[in-house]
């Protein structure tokens, strides 16, 4: 398994694979590419990557992720409790939205607060909800977290694997139909 600093190196030349990539379909081949868009992707990337890691379930550790939230850190301590390493955390489509549900819950009161008492501070109808906005960002997250996945060799489907024998005991062959609760 990579350190934290191997998966960064990894998802650096990903990145930097993938804006030349980008960088010659649009000046080569002129194909059009949005700069917002450009820096929305770019900036979900790079928070999945030093941010948001799938280490981050071992909070309880001194992980890369969660010294880069410098004296904020300490917040993800419980997301470590509760996930296990390369549990739930590290599966394809649950374990990075396990990481946004989380950043919510930590933003949500904060964010409240501030609309109780400065209502006048955030103009809500600049906010667009729409899942046209959300598209590119996610996407720039999710390849970051896949990228972490690839690198410690776990594959798309083993989370779906993981649910379906829940319950049941692996011995190291096959699962047993003998439960571990």
């Amino acid at each position: 398994m990579p350190s934290g600093k191997v998966h960064n190196l990894i998802n650096a030349s990903s990145y930097a694979v993938l804006v030349g990539a980008v960088s010659y379909l649009h000046y080569g081949l002129n194909f059009p590419v949005d700069l917002n868009e450009a820096l929305r992707f770019s900036t979900a990337f790079w928070a999945g990557t030093l941010l948001l890691s799938p280490d981050l379930d071992l909070a309880e550790q001194n992980v890369s992720s969660k010294k880069a939230w410098g004296l904020l850190g300490f917040l993800w301590y419980p997301y470590g409790v509760v996930f296990s390493h390369r549990g739930l955390s590290h599966t394809w489509v649950v374990g990075p939205l396990t990481r946004l549900i989380y950043l919510a819950l930590l933003i949500l009161p904060i964010v409240v607060l501030m609309h109780w008492f400065m209502p006048k501070l955030i103009h809500w109808e600049q906010f667009s909800f729409t899942l046209d906005n959300w598209i590119t960002p996610l996407a720039g997250y999710y390849l970051s977290q896949w990228l972490h996945l690839i690198a410690d060799g776990i594959a798309p489907d083993q989370g779906f694997r993981r649910l379906k024998h829940y319950g049941k005991r692996w011995n190291g062959k096959k699962w047993s139909g003998k439960s571990n609760r």
